[in-house]
């Protein structure tokens, strides 16, 4: 069979159920060879940024790779920011690009470029092929890098005469393993460590979200009680209405969590990314007690020097500490503070549950009643601004996986076409995308994809005529911000230009049952909501003047 044939063959036996991305001249071979595949769909995108983060969407909700694919030079280039988006959030991924014919690439030529050698930073892995007997080899171990702890992004480069060439080998059927566990007596020291110790707190993250280690942590709650804080990409592995939930942490201002983290005598650390949030904003002292619990070995940082490293599959490690909380006696630990932070928390949530305003509408208020209209299951996706902190804060979840906010990479633009990704993993739930006026533009050409596909998401859009978020850290660092506003088009009009049902809501009373209405239209909607982000400041202030309730 032709090299493209095969290499099609090779992501069916992976179990490759997606493509998205922009063809070239440069793999037209595999485009024609793909259009034959009953297994794999290609979704066309109107820019390859937006092609990545469709995929990236996917490997977050699915923990598989999809690919994302671009020809090569410039349609590489324009991968790459969801590329690394993807590798630094923890989602697997599979990246396919074009390149000239190998007959050329030693010399000055037309689009040549060094793809492989671009991509390496923001990849775990990333190789060309130089010879097609080769491919089963590459597409699996891409395919196994990027799935194996901490997930991340791969990418396979096929020249244009290679994918040419025949070849007789045949695809390398799958194999999974099962990840290493953690040392008997390791986990005996911890367990021993968390039994003696008065205040412990577990701070989430990132790995937390696979379902079986959701699942454990779940029971290591349930059994003792530790409160559990999440990092932005963590939210969902402990239920939001669990008296051991204590909300996020993750903003730079000292808020109303970090009180039980300052109580705390004994931080047990679960799959927690300091790409995320840094240990110095937590452990400004370096006195902090820690436990890490991970995937691999903690991070070398002054800040988070951990006196108890468990390293293995953090499913299993966490159900070989509910083991030994079964078989021991009940501990005596002391939750006042961590009940004092709930409570504390859950009313700043509630504040402004009842706001009834014409105009510009608070984020409180917005994220409130976007709670209330999203199921247990759904899923909301943040891009990147102002509205992401508030998110964060404000919108707590029942379930992994039901918020996906870009807190390593942080790249805007994100939310809109991994919507549309999220809607393919699952088109009974209800999708939405919450952007800034700014982060919608960037991709807003993915519209026109969205109506093709039929869609069913709503996009909310929260208007500022301004790249908020600079403005407000401008005001926090210098007391006044460079010139950061713009203009914005007619939405509605817009909305209706690709096809796509269009709201404003004037009236914070109105936005539940214009959310509701869009939520129950067929194909894309965009809820455009004029946000009153004077409230940043007013956050700021507040969290500048936190006093612990304990």
């Amino acid at each position: 069979m032709k090299a493209s044939d095969l290499f099609v063959k090779c992501l069916e036996a992976e179990g490759i159920e997606y493509i998205f991305g922009v063809p070239g001249e440069e793999n037209a071979d595999f485009m024609m060879s793909l259009e034959q595949s009953d297994k794999i769909k290609f979704i066309l995108t109107r820019h390859e940024q937006g092609a990545a983060f469709m995929a990236e969407a996917y490997g977050r909700l699915t923990g598989h790779t999809a690919g994302c694919l671009g020809t090569l030079g410039p349609g590489a280039t324009n991968l790459i920011t969801g590329v690394a988006d993807s590798n630094m959030d923890r989602a697997p991924m599979l990246v396919i690009t074009g390149q000239g014919a190998s007959t050329r690439l030693h010399k000055e030529s037309h689009q040549v470029m060094d793809v492989v050698a671009m991509f390496e930073p923001v990849t775990k892995w990333a190789q060309s092929v130089h010879h097609p007997d080769t491919i089963p080899e590459i597409v699996r171990k891409a395919v196994r890098v990027a799935r194996t702890e901490k997930p991340g992004a791969c990418l396979i480069e096929l020249p244009e005469d290679i994918a040419k060439e025949e070849t007789e080998v045949q695809p390398i059927p799958p194999r999974r393993f099962r990840r290493p566990v953690p040392d008997d007596k390791i986990v005996n020291l911890a367990y021993e460590h968390i039994r003696r110790a008065k205040r412990p707190l577990i701070i989430a993250g990132n790995g937390c979200i696979r379902r079986r280690a959701s699942k454990q942590l779940r029971f290591l709650c349930e059994k003792t009680g530790i409160g559990v804080i999440s990092t932005f990409m963590a939210k969902g592995c402990v239920d939001m209405d669990k008296d051991y939930c204590l909300y996020t942490i993750g903003l730079q201002a000292k808020d109303v969590v970090a009180c039980a983290v300052d109580a705390a005598d004994l931080i047990i650390t679960l799959g927690y990314d300091m790409v995320e949030y840094h240990p110095k904003l937590w452990n400004r002292n370096k006195d902090k007690r820690i436990i890490h619990i991970d995937f691999l070995p903690a991070e070398i940082d002054e800040h988070y020097h951990p006196e108890v490293e468990v390293v293995g599959d953090l499913a299993h490690a966490l159900w070989m500490l509910n083991e030994r909380f079964d078989a021991g006696a009940e501990p005596a630990f002391d939750f006042r503070q961590q009940a004092a932070t709930r409570q504390q928390m859950k009313a700043e949530l509630e504040a402004h549950k009842n706001d009834d305003t014409d105009g510009l509408i608070r984020p409180q208020k917005v994220l409130w009643d976007v709670r209330q209209i999203m199921g247990r299951e759904d899923i909301l996706l943040s891009d990147v601004g102002a509205h992401k902190m508030w998110i964060a804060r404000h919108y707590q979840c029942h379930e992994p996986n039901t918020c996906l906010i870009p807190n390593g990479f942080c790249s805007m633009g994100f939310a809109f076409p991994g919507a549309i990704g999220a809607s393919l993993v699952h088109p009974d739930k209800r999708i939405l995308a919450i952007c800034g006026d700014a982060g919608f533009l960037m991709n807003m050409q993915e519209m026109e994809t969205a109506r093709r596909l039929n869609s069913n998401i709503v996009v909310m859009i929260w208007e500022d005529y301004a790249y908020g978020l600079i403005a407000w850290k401008q005001d926090n660092q210098f007391g006044r911000h460079t010139d950061l506003s713009f203009g914005n088009p007619d939405w509605e009009l817009l909305a209706k230009s690709f096809g796509w049902h269009g709201h404003r809501v004037e009236r914070s009373r109105d936005l539940s049952s214009v959310l509701e209405a869009a939520f129950r239209e067929q194909g894309p909607s965009l809820v455009v909501v004029p946000i009153d982000y004077r409230e940043n400041g007013l956050l700021t202030e507040r969290l500048g003047n936190i006093a612990c309730p304990i």
